[in-house]
C-alpha cells in the first residue's frame, strides 16, 4: 500500500516499499523550490532501506538543474550504500537529462516494470 509523502506544494509523490526496494511516484515540479525537501527523504529513505530505489518521475511537469542536482546526488547515495537507483521518465524529462548529458549516469527506464526487473536480474 502506497504511503502519501509529504514534500512540497509543488512536488507530491507516494512512497511503495517492496521486498528489496523502494519506488517513489511523484508529481509535479521537481525544481530549485522543492529539491531540498525531495533529496532529504529520499535520503533518508535510502538510509533505512532498502537500498535499491525506483523513481517514478513519468508524471512530473518540468525538472530543473536543482532537480538534477539532487538526482545526481541521490544516485551516488544509493550506490555507496550497495543499491541502486533508476528513473523512470517521460519525454520532458529525458529531454532535460539529455542536454546534460545524465542519461547513463542516472539510469533512465521507460518504465516502472522494467526498473523494478533490472533489480530483480542484478
Amino acid at each position: 500500500m502506497p504511503e502519501p509523502l509529504t514534500l512540497t506544494v509543488s512536488l507530491r509523490g507516494t512512497r511503495e516499499v517492496r521486498e528489496n526496494s523502494q519506488l517513489f511516484r511523484l508529481t509535479g515540479l521537481l525544481d530549485a523550490f522543492s529539491e531540498a525537501t525531495f533529496r532529504k527523504v529520499v535520503s533518508k529513505h535510502i538510509d533505512e532501506g532498502p537500498t535499491n530505489i525506483v523513481l517514478d518521475l513519468s508524471k512530473i511537469d518540468f525538472v530543473d538543474s536543482s532537480g538534477l542536482g539532487a538526482l545526481v546526488q541521490l544516485v551516488k547515495k544509493a550506490q555507496s550504500a550497495g543499491g541502486t537507483l533508476q528513473i523512470v521518465t517521460n519525454p520532458r524529462v529525458t529531454q532535460t537529462v539529455k542536454l546534460v548529458r545524465l542519461e547513463k549516469f542516472l539510469s533512465l527506464q521507460p518504465s516502472v516494470e522494467e526498473a523494478l526487473e533490472n533489480i530483480k536480474g542484478s
